[in-house]
């Protein structure tokens, strides 16, 4: 039994950034001499990122690119603010940019608010507790009986988890209209040092959310079939990505031998799972991916053998907004429905386990 996607919506903060403007910011916030100075520009310029949106930045003044105030320079503030900190910002942005994406997919759904039966809430870069399912339920209107779950700290494929949450949910009630929501707050956690790991992911990472509802599949919907999903766990690989709490914000460690490994496991497993539903791997029409980065994208594209126009899409969201973690897949899909992309369609997206999480659509 499939579920329908049947409305998708993205918002992301009002403050955009260059590329080039935000490895000056860093390399003049966290580092100290010429070297490091040109080796951070280096790692951003290599990050497959032109522009990227933060809930921190204010409106750009006298020709200046957007500034942010919430970071000062190192030498005032050691290791940056603290988690406590971080998380108070966590809780006054997350919410309003959750809602302004709900909103949009519920318009584009064409439901009610009261309609929605089940909120299913991702986010894994901070937590307040009322959280976000309360705040759109109320921001939202949604009926004060809504059956809510929130998936915490599962990283860039948390949406493909809530998307399985969804699904399970409308197999189980035929009367089931599920909001499914998830919002990050990356840039929450910008680190100082030098570590290669911490400046890559200070290059990679933004902020913004994106929604989508979804309800069994009926003969009144038209949208994009979920048929199934799976999931693989790459055996000795948990020290490769992880994602930690700390004193001061939340912790990443990348591995550079994380795109290999998965390039390495990707195709054998795809190949098997699409095998049971009678699809081999170049039967794919379209093909969704989280962009984690660049490399991550070269290696899927390896692997699977896609030309350049299979992962065009995940370039693009990589390039006009950076690596939202989990919203991201799902800005991916909304461009990939929005130019009509052919079908059937597969989503992958990674995270810490290493964990490859797949969806396919029809």
């Amino acid at each position: 039994m499939s579920l329908s996607v049947v409305g998708i919506g993205t918002a992301v903060p009002e403050f955009e950034i260059d590329q080039a403007d935000a490895a000056e910011q860093a390399s003049q916030l966290c580092y100290e001499n010429v070297e490091q100075h040109r080796h951070v520009k280096a790692l951003y310029r290599r990050a497959g990122v032109q522009k990227r949106r933060s809930v921190l930045l204010q409106s750009a003044t006298n020709g200046r690119p957007a500034q942010q105030t919430f970071y000062v320079n190192s030498s005032q503030q050691t290791h940056g603010p603290t988690t406590a900190e971080r998380m108070l910002a966590y809780e006054r942005h997350a919410g309003p940019l959750a809602n302004e994406a709900a909103s949009r997919a519920i318009t584009h759904a064409n439901v009610s608010p009261f309609e929605i039966t089940h909120l299913v809430t991702v986010s894994c870069s901070g937590f307040s507790a009322p959280g976000l399912d309360i705040e759109i339920l109320e921001a939202l209107g949604l009926s004060t009986g809504v059956s809510r779950t929130h998936l915490g700290f599962m990283g860039c494929h948390g949406a493909l988890n809530g998307l399985r949450v969804a699904k399970a949910f409308t197999e189980a009630d035929p009367d089931a209209c599920v909001l499914l929501c998830a919002v990050e707050l990356c840039t929450l956690h910008l680190h100082y040092g030098s570590q290669p790991d911490q400046i890559v992911a200070n290059a990679l990472f933004a902020d913004g959310a994106a929604a989508l509802v979804a309800r069994r599949n009926s003969t009144r919907d038209s949208g994009w079939q979920l048929l199934d999903q799976a999931s693989a766990v790459i055996p000795g690989s948990r020290e490769l990505m992880s994602w930690r709490v700390g004193d001061n914000g939340f912790q990443m460690t990348l591995s550079s031998e994380l795109p290999q490994l998965i390039g390495h496991t990707l195709e054998p497993w795809l190949k098997a799972w699409l095998g049971q539903h009678g699809l081999s791997i170049a039967q794919i029409a379209s093909w969704a991916i989280h962009p984690g980065g660049p490399r991550i994208l070269s290696s899927c594209g390896e692997a699977l053998k896609l030309g350049p126009d299979k992962l065009a899409d995940s370039q693009a969201i990589l390039a006009e907004h950076g690596n939202m973690s989990s919203p991201t897949i799902l800005f991916v899909l909304d461009r990939l429905q929005g130019r009509e992309a052919p079908r059937p369609c597969v989503a992958l997206a990674f995270g810490p386990g290493i964990t490859i999480e797949a969806a396919l659509f029809t």
